[in-house]
């Protein structure tokens, strides 16, 4: 493990012998690269603030506890916006982990009224990154309930040759046009795209004309989320270069529309596994 900055963000960088590197800013226990084989895997946007407290465009974001604006809080919750503390790396044989942990704290009840404990951990392994969320409900006597996702921002060479497989035949809610169907078995991008699957329990495979990346995730996510913001939309976001959209896909393991309820004291775990294939 090493001690880094990115544009003046702390940071932690985990690397195998075998040269995959992984890269995470303190600031959301945001992953903001993961070099594997040679190559970059996630698209994380030049046009940042990297203020410290503006959410990070690209990479993965977590989003807790809350999915979008479907609640009271912030948009994507507060988690991203906010230090986390860096544990230890762990190393073992040809692999690595490192845990970042977020806790209730003044900020987080002067605006979401819940004792918890969140815990990051980033798992590389040659190959392959695993992203695990788990989230304690530390009260005595109250459920807790959140949404989220792991927002994953993937690289892809060209958004036109790009196709996703593995979420055919699952039901699909297009957020565009806001319109119910079944997913098709390949999915194409042109134009914004933006749709909440249910998820499967098989794994997903991006292919963007030069590599195919596995994507799995844990049951414990109900929803996967396919999203890219088109020529037109991506002009407009001012954290993202006008031809940004070209070179990311978001593929996501969420929690949209039923909340997840934790009862006290208790825990829960979702995860995202990544594998160059």
């Amino acid at each position: 493990m090493a001690n880094e900055t990115h544009q003046g963000q702390a940071c932690q960088r985990l690397t195998l012998p075998c040269g995959d590197t992984v890269l995470v800013a303190l600031q959301g226990a945001h992953v903001l690269s993961w070099v594997s084989q040679g190559r970059e895997r996630l698209f994380l946007s030049p046009d940042n603030l990297w203020d410290g407290k503006s959410a990070i465009r690209g990479g993965v974001p977590v989003c807790f506890p809350q999915f979008n604006q479907r609640g009271t809080l912030p948009k994507h919750g507060f988690a991203r916006n906010m230090n986390w503390t860096v544990g230890e790396a762990v190393a073992s044989g040809d692999a690595a982990h490192i845990d970042f942990t977020l806790s209730t704290n003044p900020d987080t009840l002067a605006i979401w009224q819940q004792a918890f404990v969140a815990v990051l951990r980033v798992a590389l392994a040659p190959g392959q990154l695993t992203v695990t969320l788990t989230v304690n409900n530390t009260e005595a006597q109250n459920e807790l309930h959140f949404s989220g996702a792991l927002h994953t921002y993937l690289a892809v060479d060209d958004i036109d040759l790009t196709e996703l497989r593995g979420l055919g035949g699952r039901p699909e809610w297009d957020a565009v046009a806001d319109v119910h169907g079944l997913a098709d078995e390949a999915l194409y991008f042109d134009g914004e795209f933006d749709r909440v699957y249910d998820a499967a329990a098989n794994p997903l495979h991006l292919q963007d004309g030069t590599s195919t990346l596995q994507i799995e995730q844990s049951p414990s996510w109900a929803n996967s989320v396919v999203w890219n913001p088109g020529e037109g939309k991506c002009a407009a976001l001012a954290d993202m270069p006008a031809q940004g959209f070209a070179r990311m896909l978001c593929v996501e393991a969420a929690q949209v529309f039923d909340p997840i309820s934790i009862p006290a004291g208790g825990q829960w775990v979702g995860w995202q596994r990544l594998t160059v294939s």
